[in-house]
């Protein structure tokens, strides 16, 4: 039984990998390179540079290899620039993965597990936000990955295909053994972001919006550390294996801090001011 994992050189995916060989799992990556790196996969995975919209390469990965299990994380996540861009996001996030489930179906895969948001929530008014709060995304970057999301409900009718989807708030940490990070150049995410202006590696970092109704006037965000977070698709493909009906999960702890809070915490821990 291998797992191909799609988006595996990324920052997420790069975790899963090793989470996945950690626990003793055979895993093939499948990355084409745009955002992720080619060191971030350790050698016991072998890493095929390609798209996961590509039908027939994906079907040979899966024949030659054995997959009985997908974990989908190749996607563009940046939100202003699904703004900007949002066709390219449609293509890469909503008409590759339609390319790539066809394809799990085709070959009878067993099991997906795909990568989505908490920004198919949009604004929710409801606080913490459960999966029955409706969804009402408000970027293309949430419409192209809901999109995918009900693909795969409706796939999963049609032909048996199991799945669990995984909606999550925002991402932070690094592997503690030190294998793998958050190395994406030019993300957004505040953490990165936060410690780069620490470095030096920014001349300063801004804050938008102080007028939330927050104790310190910003935005309070609920955070998950990644390893974490690929323990929890672990988890998802042991529920599928399981026999585990498909579901919906949104991941996060349930807590937030402000940006602020966020600030502050990296001024104590680099004595940055």
């Amino acid at each position: 039984m291998t797992i191909l994992v799609t988006g595996g050189a990324g920052y997420i995916g790069s975790h899963m990998v090793y989470e996945l060989l950690d626990r003793g799992e055979h895993v093939v990556v499948l990355d084409n390179l745009s955002t992720g790196f080619d060191w971030a996969i350790p050698q016991a995975a072998p890493l095929i540079i390609g798209d996961s919209g590509d039908q027939r390469l994906v079907a040979s990965l899966i024949a030659q290899h054995g997959v009985t299990a997908i974990m989908h994380f190749a996607a563009s996540i940046v939100v202003p620039q699904s703004v900007r861009d949002p066709l390219s996001y449609y293509r890469n996030n909503t008409v590759n993965s339609r390319a790539l489930i066809e394809t799990a179906v085709k070959a009878q895969v067993e099991h997906f597990i795909f990568s989505s948001t908490a920004a198919v929530y949009g604004n929710a008014q409801v606080v913490p936000i459960g999966e029955d709060v409706p969804t009402e995304p408000m970027s293309p970057y949430g419409s192209s990955k809901l999109m995918t999301e009900i693909m795969l409900r409706d796939a999963a009718q049609a032909h048996g295909l199991r799945y669990v989807i995984l909606r999550y708030f925002n991402v932070a940490g690094a592997d503690p053994q030190q294998r793998a990070g958050h190395s994406t150049a030019g993300a957004t995410h505040l953490i990165k972001v936060a410690l780069e202006t620490a470095l030096g590696l920014r001349p300063k970092m801004d804050v938008f919006g102080t007028d939330y109704p927050t104790a310190d006037g910003t935005c309070i965000r609920d955070y998950i550390h990644v390893s974490d977070l690929a323990r929890a698709h672990f988890d998802a493909l042991r529920y599928l294996r399981a026999g585990g009906a498909s579901v919906i999960c949104n991941c996060g702890y349930g807590h937030g801090f402000s940006v602020l809070q966020v600030i502050d915490a990296v001024r104590r821990i680099t004595g940055s001011t």
